[in-house]
């Protein structure tokens, strides 16, 4: 018999871990709330905050905590937000909070001072 843990994705290190959560995450993040998926969620900010977290101050790494504990009130604050009935519009990038339509294509607008005798022209 196979143990139960095999059939969980292993992450290598924590922040493999903290991309699958950030995955996760933003996947469901406007889905509608349930208790299934508040335990879901509540799970996964246990498990940030407790061997991940362990395994981050183990590899010595300060830039790794500091973005784990960023990743971890934005999913709290998702969690107040969700059970006050608000909607939470945002998503996880680089362990940060980004807000929707924060990514817009830069449109490139070309101001060329021409009087009207010399129109550009294509050859």
């Amino acid at each position: 018999m196979k143990h139960k843990d095999q059939r969980y994705i292993q992450p290598q290190n924590t922040k493999e871990a903290m991309l699958i959560i950030q995955k996760l995450f933003n996947k469901y993040r406007n889905a509608p709330l349930t208790n299934e998926l508040l335990e879901y969620h509540n799970n996964l900010i246990y498990r940030l905050q407790s061997d991940i977290k362990d395994a981050a101050i183990k590899e010595n790494n300060p830039g790794q905590l500091k973005a784990l504990n960023s990743m971890t009130d934005i999913m709290r604050n998702w969690t107040a937000a969700r059970l006050n009935g608000k909607p939470f519009n945002g998503k996880m990038r680089h362990f940060k909070l980004v807000t929707d339509g924060g990514f817009k294509f830069e449109r490139n607008i070309h101001k060329i001072n021409q009087t009207t005798n010399h129109h550009s022209s294509r050859h």
